[in-house]
């Protein structure tokens, strides 16, 4: 994946429907999105396995509760 992804400008980025920030107090640009939501997630860096896990089981529970709402067709549109 090293080899084939890297950093791009936004203007590089192409158009998409849904965008999640993680939170973790960072500022994320703003890209044009249909729906955009955060997750509000703690930055685990410099903690323990058990907060890096806390933090994958939190962004799995967030995947599956995302797709069963795209499924359904309830995304309420956020334009950014």
């Amino acid at each position: 994946m090293e080899k084939t992804q890297y950093s791009k400008l936004l203007s590089e980025i192409v158009r998409v429907d849904i965008v999640i920030t993680m939170g973790c107090n960072v500022n994320c640009p703003a890209i044009p999105c249909e729906y955009r939501e955060d997750w509000g997630l703690s930055d685990p860096t410099g903690k323990n396995d058990v907060e890096f896990s806390k933090g994958i089981h939190s962004i799995h529970t967030k995947i599956l509760k995302l797709t069963e709402k795209i499924k359904k067709d309830e995304l309420i549109s956020k334009k950014i």
